[in-house]
C-alpha cells in the first residue's frame, strides 16, 4: 500500500533561504515542454499515480486530481535540509550512512513499481554524487515500467549558486515558480552526465530552455 507522504506546505527550508538576497521576487509563470511532454505521456490514462516532490500544493493536488490521478506529494526539499543540514558541512554530510538511510526512507520508502509518473522538479542537481546515484536506483525501484518522470536541471558550466524554486502547475505546458533561495550545485550536468546517471532507464529526452535550464524527460 501507498504511503500518503502529503504534508502541509512549509515555509521555506532555512538552508537555502538563509542564502537569499534581500527582498523575496515575486513567482514567474513560464511555459515548459518537458511538462507538456510528461502530461502527454499519460493523456489517454486514467487512476495513476504520479510522485510529486514539490510539497503539498493545492495547484498541484487539483490539477492531477481533476485528470483522474492521484498524486503524493513529498517536499524533496524540506527533507534535505532536515537530513543533511545543520551541523558539519551540507555536502560532505551527504555521505553519512546513518543520515542517507533516513534521508531515503523518508522521501522513497514505497512498495516497488508504486508509481505511473514522477514530478521530480529541480531537487536532483542539489544531490552530492553518491547520493544522487542512490536517489535514481530508488525512482527507477519505485515507478513503473514505462513511468515518465520530469527533472529540471541548470545548463550553465560555471555557476556559484543555482535558483531554487517552488513549483505550481499553471496548465499542461505552464507552471508557476516561486524563489525560495539559491543554492551550490554539486556538479554539472551535461546532456552526457545525465544520460549516463539514467543509463538503467529506456530513454532519455531533453529540452533545452531560454533561461539555461535543461528540462528532461526520462521513461523508465
Amino acid at each position: 500500500m501507498l504511503k500518503d507522504r502529503t504534508k502541509t506546505e512549509p515555509a521555506s527550508a532555512s538552508l537555502f533561504s538563509s542564502r537569499k538576497n534581500g527582498g523575496v521576487p515575486p513567482p514567474q509563470t513560464r511555459s515548459s515542454h518537458g511538462l507538456e511532454q510528461f502530461f502527454s505521456s499519460i493523456a489517454d490514462e486514467q487512476n495513476l499515480s504520479i510522485l510529486d516532490f514539490a510539497g503539498a500544493s493545492q495547484a498541484n493536488i487539483t490539477f492531477i486530481t481533476a485528470l483522474g490521478h492521484r498524486i503524493y506529494s513529498n517536499d524533496f526539499v524540506q527533507a534535505m535540509e532536515e537530513a543533511f543540514a545543520g551541523q558539519g558541512d551540507y555536502s560532505a554530510n551527504q555521505a553519512d550512512p546513518k543520515r542517507v538511510t533516513a534521508f531515503l526512507e523518508e522521501t522513497l520508502a514505497f512498495a516497488d513499481r508504486s508509481f505511473d509518473g514522477a514530478l521530480l522538479w529541480d531537487t536532483l542537481q542539489f544531490l552530492a554524487p553518491s547520493l544522487l546515484e542512490q536517489t535514481v536506483e530508488q525512482l527507477s525501484r519505485v515507478l513503473r515500467p514505462g513511468a515518465s518522470l520530469l527533472a529540471f536541471f541548470h545548463a550553465e558550466e560555471k555557476m556559484d549558486s543555482a535558483p531554487l524554486y517552488s513549483y505550481r502547475i499553471l496548465s499542461p505546458k505552464t507552471m508557476s515558480l516561486t524563489p525560495r533561495g539559491a543554492v551550490r550545485p554539486t556538479q554539472y550536468f551535461n546532456n552526457r552526465s545525465l544520460e549516463k546517471l539514467f543509463q538503467n532507464f529506456q530513454s532519455v529526452k531533453f529540452f533545452l530552455t531560454r533561461d539555461h535550464l535543461r528540462e528532461i524527460i526520462v521513461r523508465r
